[in-house]
């Protein structure tokens, strides 16, 4: 039982739907909130009820106007906190900055460990957010944090479509270990692709390692943003005579610019993702398939508020 008040579900601008979704999945109302603009651009919330004492989780995904979002939920914890909520804790399905987890050259930052600092200064008392970039920045934060992974679904998912001929794909070594759970559940081979980064959103390939001639390639990401690097996998594997048939799961479909037209490549037989960052209509493929965290999320809430394990959800 919790130590804390009533659970309460309160989401931001990001990804409203998301939010409904996983109110509606444990069966309690999306709390009501009021976020505007003044003409400048500043951020203004109020809360449209009591929630003194309140288990309190907050959605709010980074997608598209990031920095915006940022300081949106930070708004949000302090109003929350003023307000003497019991307990505080952001739902962050998309964790921005995340690709600046380490110094990779002299005078550079690591934001995504400012951003851990920034959010738990704000007044969070805990964090759930999902398939990091870098596992290790759950370390960041001094607070406890509940990474979930959308892995089981994505593989149960791609085990329907019956692939006896599939072989995994980790596009870089960052993905290898994702790939290699996902391999060892579907009972498949694994590939390797080795890249190396001189610039952001800039991927150039090192070396391959695994056989892909005439087998259907399953490829495994955290996350795909102008798909450029999705690209020269995509190369390397035709090069290498892999079926034209492949099929690219990730749980963050970012989708920058010039992502959709490189992702209509003839050679892609599906995109799944999952709806931690929401999909506008210019950003739908025909090929898109779009699975919901809702119901991983919702349990992983439930769970939290009524103080039982969370682990079970990562097998």
């Amino acid at each position: 039982m919790s130590q804390y008040g009533p659970m309460k579900i309160f989401s931001g601008t990001a990804n409203p739907l998301l939010g409904q979704e996983i109110a509606e999945y444990l069966g309690v109302r999306l709390g009501g909130i009021n976020i505007s603009r003044f003409a400048n651009g500043e951020i203004f919330v109020r809360f449209e009820e009591s929630i003194r004492g309140s288990d309190v989780f907050i959605l709010q995904s980074f997608t598209d106007n990031v920095n915006d979002q940022i300081m949106e939920l930070l708004i949000m914890i302090d109003a929350l906190k003023r307000a003497s909520a019991g307990r505080i804790t952001a739902v962050i399905p998309y964790y921005c900055y995340s690709r600046q987890e380490k110094k990779a050259a002299p005078r550079e930052p690591i934001a995504a460990r400012m951003l851990a600092d920034i959010i738990t200064t704000a007044g969070a008392d805990r964090v759930i957010t999902m398939d990091l970039h870098a596992p290790a920045i759950q370390g960041f934060f001094n607070i406890p944090v509940d990474h979930m992974t959308a892995l089981p679904m994505l593989a149960q998912y791609i085990q329907g479509k019956n692939l006896p001929d599939g072989v995994v794909i980790a596009p870089d070594a960052g993905s290898v270990k994702k790939a290699e759970k996902l391999a060892a559940r579907l009972d498949l081979p694994l590939g390797v692709m080795y890249k190396r980064r001189p610039a952001p959103n800039i991927a150039e390939m090192a070396f391959f390692i695994g056989d892909v001639k005439g087998k259907t390639p399953i490829i495994i990401d955290d996350m795909v943003d102008t798909a450029g690097s999705i690209m020269q996998v995509i190369n390397a594997l035709l090069e290498r005579d892999a079926k034209p048939e492949i099929h690219l799961l990730t749980t963050h479909g970012v989708f920058s610019p010039p992502a959709i037209e490189r992702l209509k490549h003839e050679a892609i037989k599906e995109i799944v993702v999952c709806n931690t960052i929401p999909f506008t209509p210019e950003r739908l493929l025909p090929k898109l398939t779009i699975l919901s965290v809702a119901p991983l999320l919702g349990d992983a809430i439930r769970r939290i508020h009524q103080d039982i394990s969370v682990s079970v959800l990562f097998d």
